[in-house]
């Protein structure tokens, strides 16, 4: 019979007594970590070098986020923003070419980023979301479907930036503000890893979450749609 399918965001079961945070703890019959199965392919994946030295120094970027690790009656406190992190982790990977795409919403955060890249010692490679110059027509977009009707619109162009970045031999992507949708396509296309730094969210000033944490008051409006 076939386990159900997760849904550890809404678990029942308090973070601390979980079964994927400690050896007894608890889990509902939908709990990935009950399925032997899942996790011995998983642990399968995690056998390829590349993988393995990856998802190794991600941990131990993830274990240097915080100070006051190891120091008895010490909580651990979060101490590096996104952008320092990136740039400690492909150190760590030892990349030295790195991939930047974004919107042209963002150029000018676009800028500060190559710019802070290039200071760290890396080489740096950015493609602007526009790039290509491909009408919205070739892709079946209606007059009325842009976001200024009865203008001369280009589409974003995520297998391109793909493409550019592969083409130039990238050994680590960073996505910074990118379209719903536009990201994913993105992200699909890639050869090498990619991360993060910032997603795009208009209203809130890319900060998704803003509107996560006000859904029950000012953008309460959203669960009514």
């Amino acid at each position: 019979m076939k386990r159900p399918d997760p849904a550890c965001a809404s678990c029942p079961v308090e973070i601390d007594e979980r079964l994927c945070r400690t050896a007894t703890g608890k889990g509902p019959s939908s709990c990935p970590t009950r399925d032997d199965k899942l996790i011995e392919c998983a642990r399968l994946e995690y056998s390829d070098p590349l993988l393995r030295e990856f998802a190794r120094q991600a941990s131990i970027q993830e274990g240097e986020g915080y100070s006051g690790r190891g120091i008895p009656g010490s909580v651990p406190v979060p101490t590096k923003p996104r952008i320092q992190e990136i740039v400690e982790f492909a150190g760590r990977m030892n990349y030295v070419k790195l991939g930047l795409v974004f919107c042209v919403g963002l150029s000018r955060e676009a800028a500060i980023v190559e710019s802070y890249l290039k200071d760290k010692g890396f080489s740096v490679v950015s493609v602007i979301c526009k790039a290509g110059r491909i009408p919205k027509e070739e892709i079946g977009i209606e007059d009325r479907e842009k976001i200024m009707p009865g203008t001369d619109e280009s589409m974003c162009n995520p297998v391109l930036q793909a493409q550019a970045l592969n083409d130039a031999g990238t050994e680590f992507n960073i996505v910074l503000g990118l379209c719903v949708g536009h990201d994913s396509i993105f992200l699909k296309h890639s050869n090498a890893f990619c991360t993060v730094l910032a997603a795009k969210d208009r209203p809130t000033g890319h900060n998704p979450l803003g509107a996560v944490y006000n859904l029950n008051s000012y953008f309460r409006y959203l669960r009514e749609d």
